[in-house]
This record gives C-alpha cells, sequence and structure tokens, in this order.
C-alpha cells in the first residue's frame, strides 16, 4: 500500500466505527477517499462537490452553525462530520472553517453500498453526534427493561388489596378491634367512600395509649389526615421514593380517586430485601450516632446492587439521597433532644449534590442554616451547638466535612433570613469572584427539616432577581464556562497528570460540573425554582433559554455521563478500593470512548452558545 494510502488506513483503523471494520472493507473506502485541504476563513464546500460526502478532519478545525447562525457543533481532528449524510434536503446549515483544515472526503452513496453488509456501523455514520448519543441513552434504558427491578415492577405486583377500611364515626377501640381481627397493622379511615384519614398500630399506641386518652374516643382524634397517596400507575420504586422521602411506612394506592390498594414497608423488604426503604425507616428508629452510623455504612453496597440490578444513575443519586437525608433529619431529633426545643423556627438546607438529589456514595457534606428573623444574638448559641452534634454526626457516618466549610458550624452560613436574603440580593448585583463562587452552592438549597417557608420567602425573592440581572448571569456564565470538557486541540481527551489520577478523566469535574452549571443558569434565567438537573433542563426545554433539542442533548449527555460514574465506582466497590470520579480511558471501549466524545461536544457547543449569548470574550 502506498505511503499516503498507508496513512489514511492508520487514520481510519482509530476512530470508531471504521476500527470494527475488516481490513478488505476498510481498504475499499480508502480507494472511494479524496483528500482536500481547505484553507480558513474560504468555502468548505467548493464549486466542484457535487455529491453528498462524508467528510473526516485529519487536521484542521471547523464549526457548524444553524441558518440563523446558532452553533450545532465544532468539529476538530478525529471527527467525523455527518451534516451532508443525515440532514433531511430543507435543513440549511453552513460550515465554518476556522483553521487550516485538511479532511478525508468519501460520497455519501459509495459508504452506504461498501458498508451494506454492517448496518451498525453505517447507521452510527448517517447520524450526528448528538443522534448517535440519544440512541446510545435509549439503548441503555431498553437494556435495564431487561432487569429485574423495583422500576420495572408495576405497584399492582406488590401491594394489598382489598383494603382493610373503616368508618370515620367508630371510636378507637372499634377500630383496634378491626385490626386485630384483620391481622393488619393500617386501617384506612373514610367518609362514605372518600379516603380521609389513615389509622397505624403505632398512632394507638403513641397518640392513645402514651397520652391516656380513651378508647371511647373518635378515632379521628388520633388518626393522620391529608394523607400521601400514589397512583395505581406508578411503578414499586417510585412508591419507594415516596415512602422514604416522607418517612411514612404505609402508603394507599389510588386508582381513578378510588382506593384500590395499600403497600408497606414490610410488603418492599420481602420483595427485595435490604433496601433504602429498610435503611431509612431503620435510620428513624435509630436511638445513637453509632446506630445510625452503622446502617449508613450500607449505601456503597445499595449502589453497587442498584447498578447491578440495571437502575438509572438518576434513580441511583435519589435512592443515596434519601439515606443522607433520613441520617440528617435523625440527627436533628436527637440534637433537639439533647439540646431542647429551639428559640425560634429554622430549617435546616442541604446544598449542592444532596439538594439536587445526585448524591453518590462518594460524597461530603454541605448544608446551611436558615433561621427565623426573631432569632436573637444570644439565640446563636443554641444553633451553634446544633450544627455541631449535626455535622459530626454526619461526618462519623461518612458524609465527610465540606473541604471548603460550606456547613452550618460556619457562622457565615447560620444566618435569619433577612441576612440570607441579602446575601442572594448581593451576590447577584455585585457579582464578584467569590460571590459566584458562593451562587454555584447556594442556588441550589433544599430544606430537609423544620419550617420550609423559610427558605422559600428567601428563593421567591431571589428568584425575582435573577432573571433580570444580565450582567450576573454573564458573570455566572463566564465562571461556569471555565470549566471544560477535556477534549483538547486535536479533538482527543485531555488526561489528569498529577500522580494519584494519572492519565485520567475527571468525571464529576469536567463533565458532570459543566452540565450542571449550566442547567443553573438556565434556570436562574428563567426564574424557575427547581434545583434538580434533569428537572431544571425538562422546564427549561424550548425556553429562550434553550431550545427542545439543546435540552434533549444534555439529558442525554449527562444520564451518559453519570451512568458511566457510577459503573465506574461500582466496580471500585466490587474490589475494595476507594471510590473516586476519575476514570482511565483505556478502562472504556472504543465505542464507550466515541460516545464520550460525543457527551463533550454537545456541552462544548452550549457552553459556546451561552457564552455568545452574553457576549463572553
Amino acid at each position: 500500500m502506498e505511503i499516503e494510502l498507508q496513512e489514511i488506513s492508520d487514520f481510519l483503523i482509530n476512530i470508531h466505527p471504521f476500527d470494527t471494520l475488516p481490513q478488505s472493507i476498510i481498504e475499499r473506502l480508502i480507494k472511494s477517499t479524496t483528500i482536500r485541504y481547505i484553507r480558513r476563513d474560504t468555502a468548505f464546500i467548493d464549486d466542484t462537490t457535487t455529491s453528498d460526502r462524508l467528510y473526516l478532519i485529519r487536521k484542521g478545525a471547523v464549526s457548524l452553525f444553524s441558518e440563523d447562525n446558532k452553533l450545532l457543533g465544532k468539529l476538530g481532528e478525529g471527527d467525523i462530520c455527518t451534516a451532508y449524510c443525515h440532514l433531511e434536503k430543507d435543513v440549511k446549515f453552513t460550515i465554518k472553517v476556522e483553521e487550516d483544515t485538511l479532511v478525508y472526503t468519501i460520497e455519501c452513496q459509495a459508504i452506504c453500498n461498501i458498508l451494506r453488509e454492517f448496518p451498525e456501523q453505517l447507521s452510527f455514520l448517517q447520524k450526528a453526534s448528538n443522534q448517535r448519543l440519544k440512541q446510545k441513552v435509549y439503548n441503555m434504558e431498553d437494556t435495564n427493561t431487561l432487569t429485574p427491578s423495583l422500576m420495572k415492577t408495576p405497584i399492582s405486583d406488590i401491594m394489598h388489596y382489598p383494603v382493610i377500611t373503616a368508618e370515620q364515626s367508630i371510636n378507637i377501640r372499634e377500630a383496634a378491634i378491626i385490626m386485630s381481627e384483620n391481622n393488619v397493622s393500617a386501617l384506612i379511615i373514610l367518609d362514605k367512600k372518600n379516603v380521609v384519614g389513615i389509622l397505624t398500630d403505632k398512632d394507638i399506641t403513641r397518640r392513645c395509649i402514651a397520652k391516656d386518652m380513651s378508647t371511647s374516643a373518635s378515632v379521628e382524634q388520633i388518626m393522620t389526615s391529608n394523607i400521601v397517596s400514589a397512583p395505581a400507575t406508578s411503578n414499586a420504586f417510585e412508591v419507594m421514593m415516596t415512602m422514604t422521602r416522607n418517612q411514612i411506612r404505609h402508603l394507599p394506592i389510588i386508582d381513578e380517586q378510588k382506593l384500590s390498594g395499600i403497600i408497606s414497608v414490610t410488603d418492599f423488604l420481602r420483595r427485595e430485601g435490604r433496601n433504602s426503604v429498610y435503611v431509612t425507616n431503620a435510620i428513624r428508629k435509630a436511638e445513637s450516632i453509632k446506630e445510625i452510623q452503622e446502617h449508613c455504612q450500607v449505601v456503597p453496597q445499595l449502589q453497587l446492587q442498584s447498578v447491578q440490578m440495571g437502575a438509572t444513575a438518576e434513580h441511583i443519586g435519589k435512592i443515596i439521597t434519601a439515606i443522607s437525608t433520613a441520617a440528617t433529619r435523625r440527627l436533628l431529633e436527637l440534637a433537639e433532644e439533647k439540646l431542647g426545643p429551639a428559640p425560634v423556627p429554622y430549617t435546616w438546607v442541604a446544598a449542592g449534590s444532596h439538594a439536587r438529589r445526585e448524591q453518590s456514595s462518594h460524597s461530603d457534606q454541605d448544608n446551611a442554616l436558615i433561621i427565623s428573623d426573631q432569632m436573637k444574638p444570644e439565640d446563636d448559641q443554641w444553633f451553634a451547638a446544633l450544627a455541631k452534634f449535626v455535622c459530626d454526626g454526619l461526618n462519623q457516618c461518612g458524609y465527610v466535612y465540606c473541604p471548603g466549610n460550606v456547613m452550618a458550624t460556619n457562622p457565615k452560613w447560620r444566618q435569619p433570613v433577612r441576612k440570607w436574603t441579602e446575601y442572594f440580593s448581593n451576590w447577584i448585583k455585585t457579582p464578584s469572584p467569590k460571590a459566584l463562587m458562593y451562587s454555584s452552592i447556594f442556588f441550589d438549597l433544599r430544606s430537609l427539616y423544620g419550617e420550609e417557608q423559610l427558605l422559600t420567602g428567601v428563593r421567591k425573592k431571589m428568584l425575582k432577581l435573577s432573571p433580570k440581572n444580565d450582567l450576573f448571569l454573564a458573570h455566572l456564565t463566564y465562571n461556569a464556562t471555565k470549566l471544560k470538557p477535556p477534549l483538547g486541540f486535536f479533538r482527543d481527551f485531555v488526561l489528569i497528570h498529577d500522580g494519584k489520577h494519572n492519565d485520567t478523566l475527571d468525571l464529576k469535574h469536567n463533565g458532570l460540573a459543566p452540565i450542571v452549571d449550566l442547567a443553573r443558569i438556565y434556570a436562574l434565567s428563567e426564574g424557575i425554582s427547581e434545583i434538580n438537573t434533569i428537572e431544571r433542563l425538562k422546564r427549561v426545554r424550548g425556553t429562550r433559554a434553550l431550545s427542545n433539542e439543546g435540552a434533549d442533548d444534555l439529558i442525554d449527555s449527562l444520564e451518559f455521563i453519570s451512568d458511566l460514574r457510577m459503573k465506574h465506582q461500582a466496580d471500585q466497590i466490587n474490589i475494595g478500593v476507594e471510590v473516586d470520579n476519575y476514570m482511565a480511558p483505556v478502562e472504556i471501549s472504543k465505542l464507550e470512548r466515541s460516545h464520550l466524545k460525543d457527551t463533550f461536544k454537545v456541552i462544548q457547543t452550549l457552553q459556546s452558545y451561552l457564552e455568545m449569548r452574553y457576549k463572553i470574550g
């Protein structure tokens, strides 16, 4: 083979999907390949081009723009430009040559003819990078449907029916007799056919017997009203998460406003063994920090088990977050038992991945206290003691201290409502570097315990300011887009070289964090209160901030990188090594590396578009 043809061959066999083709097919493709050299700022397609062609960037860089001058993507060495082989004929776009560029081109029809017997490779070449990524994420979800997990189990397969019920006119003794005769621990209370409450054996013990109440009193006096329920269309995982978040043991299932069943913690235990419902329920009953710590030790194994069961990274994040939330709440209850009642109302808030419900088993703690404006200076002694008890307890349970000291033990993050309102107002109106750093943390807050309306009030005022302040959003964009995906000048991965994590990719800081940052900016620009990243992207989808396609591409990218990270950590848990976010490309197949590059290109493109919007640089 001539030297020039050998160079083309060497280039092709290192790019997916050509790396999966036999040498005979590679040679046929090379014979149909032409070489073009394109000067910077000249036309990408010359007048002599008479057919649609696939372009492989050998050297240089080009950018793809839509008809309305929206940046669609950037391509560099090793990238495949499929635009002329996959776009509809009525879709108009332009390609700008950013640098002197050398390309290999092959007629689209020739590729179709040569790869007729290789449909997977042909399909790959006929799709844009975001389409390939979407197909990969779809395939991941499709594979999960074969896995016997709670996400694929209808709640009807687990719930009990018919449900034991009673009218609200009965007294406590009559209710206890009904429960005893039917051997149930929960009784649904009805007003005619409408569900108005639930009575459990613990309600009778705690609210009646322990308080020396007469059993002839009406059941309404001790039942729980305004009960949480779930629709009959729910899957078992959704119901489990609802019970975990609300810390309840029994949940009615409603079908078209009619009671169709009931499910309890015990039902899940029989089905799944030691799952998050079991762990959170055990934490809720723990009497000491040591007990909570023992239950939290199972979190890595739950992550491993969930990955093996085929759960998505989104679902695993919710499972793990539910446990850390339960631990925090129980620690706060134990602290109040030790310190006595709070001098004024307050709410304990989580920040960062805990607030977004996106934790993994490798998470530190980020938290703060928002206190009523009734607070007096001497009250801080009580809140300081509360913060120390809880943060020390979380550290013992595996949620290590925040290295940046973003914790309620720091007096700066233990403030009344008026001070928090002042913080957010100053951060938005005067976006200094430190303010921008705090914005990336405290614009993601969730109330875990106490008076949630204290956070709600602060958030409402903040969301009125953020959409109106383009200067703040521009600074936030500048700060966020400094964290780039690890793709180098020649579109290969830029690896870390620091000894401990040598030749690895940081999936968290260079993969997930840029997407989280983008979603936050979009949400703040639209005044949207959601804090979970996927929910933010769904809410801004099709708004002025982000197109439908852009939102879908970012969601696909987030799911792919998150899934890769969760599996990487599960492998580390399985072999008993320290869990981290650093993954070596050699651990990933060529196809997976190709998909990972696609996700990084999506992030780069949307970062560039946001920079253009706010005129960064």
